[in-house]
């Protein structure tokens, strides 16, 4: 079998544009003393969660900041890791259908995943794990499963069936979880939480793309960030301008195979089916305050497909997306009009709240 997969969750993102970081000082007083130490760029490089990430802030305490930020990074990966040993997702995994006791980053992010679960009607779904497994998604020993295969491992597949119970998490035996679809974005919040707290007012981070912004650059502009465009991943779509948002994608792109019948099979499995969501949608952005909301929410409307997800964002708002179809259009809600710019020679279209 033939098969290609990126290695590295990039979640759309292809770049973060950092221009102009340093503009025209608002008064005499303030510029060259500021220049030196708010606009001066502190960096962390480190591979986490299986995947490289960046972390960039400004100031004088960046450095230390930064250095939380990369420890809160490390202590999620061994908590929230579906492999680790001895992790929380691995003690529940493996409790023989007793509860688990876990962490509260633990019990947050199931906590989430339940009501995501239940606003999509199980788009989001954290107990597809094996199915993702027999797809090959996790090991790299790509297939594709036997029907059969698939209606059997689908009858265990229910996030209803998590029970958490103050700081116990138990499942039935044979259900399996993964947090995969939330890790990340909520980890992007803690990074944020860990240097806002240490005087950090500017800073930028990429988590295997997973794009958030903390505040606006050291010039008080919004910070500009593109997103890949998913029929040519090594070229951007569009631009977003954001000021403290997050940006995640999910696409058909990230990682996939190719089958022996031609057809390429992509991670993002639905759970209705047991196979990789085909529903017209072929890239999904999430933009808002949330990492958390941002990552879940990329997986589900990718799941839904183009009308539902239209649907979901007009009853819950919260949050802009934008959507490429598997027909080639962009579709962009109407909140981020005036800070989206298409660079593509697809045409753009406004999803409005009518």
């Amino acid at each position: 079998m033939h098969y290609r997969t990126v290695l590295h969750r990039f979640a759309g993102i292809i770049a973060v544009c950092l221009m102009s970081l340093t503009g025209c000082a608002a008064s005499e007083s303030s510029s060259t003393e500021q220049s030196e130490s708010s606009t001066a760029a502190h960096d962390i490089d480190l591979f986490a969660m299986d995947t490289y990430m960046n972390l960039r802030a400004y100031g004088d305490k960046a450095d230390e900041a930064l250095k939380a930020a990369s420890e809160k990074i490390q202590s999620l990966e061994h908590t929230l890791s579906v492999t680790e040993k001895n992790s929380d997702i691995w003690k529940i995994n493996n409790s023989g259908g007793e509860g688990a006791e876990v962490s509260e980053d633990t019990i947050t992010l199931i906590k989430a995943a339940k009501e995501y679960g239940a606003a999509t009607d199980g788009a989001l779904d954290i107990t597809v794990y094996p199915v993702l497994k027999e797809w090959g998604f996790t090991t790299g020993e790509y297939r594709i499963p036997s029907e059969a295969r698939i209606e059997e491992l689908l009858k265990k597949v229910d996030y209803t069936q998590i029970d958490v119970s103050g700081t116990s998490v138990g499942i039935p035996d044979e259900v399996q979880i993964d947090l995969g679809a939330l890790a990340k974005g909520y980890t992007g919040d803690k990074v944020m939480e860990e240097l806002s707290s240490r005087g950090v007012e500017s800073a930028i981070i990429s988590l295997g793309g997973n794009v958030q912004a903390l505040g606006t650059k050291p010039d008080g502009s919004p910070w500009s960030v593109a997103v890949v465009d998913p029929y040519t991943p090594g070229t951007d779509m569009c631009i977003v301008k954001v000021s403290g948002k997050a940006v995640i994608t999910s696409g058909n792109y990230e990682r996939y195979f190719t089958g022996e019948d031609g057809k390429d099979y992509w991670h993002i499995i639905d759970p209705a089916d047991g196979y990789p969501a085909d529903n017209g949608i072929v890239s999904a952005t999430i933009i808002s305050d949330s990492g958390l909301m941002c990552d879940a929410l990329s997986t589900a409307l990718f799941a839904l497909g183009t009308e539902k997800a239209e649907e979901y964002w007009r009853a819950h708002g919260g949050f802009e997306m934008i959507l490429v179809t598997d027909d080639k259009r962009i579709l962009y809600t109407e909140g981020i009009s005036d800070t989206f710019s298409n660079i593509s020679a697809m045409p753009a279209e406004v999803i409005t709240g009518d």
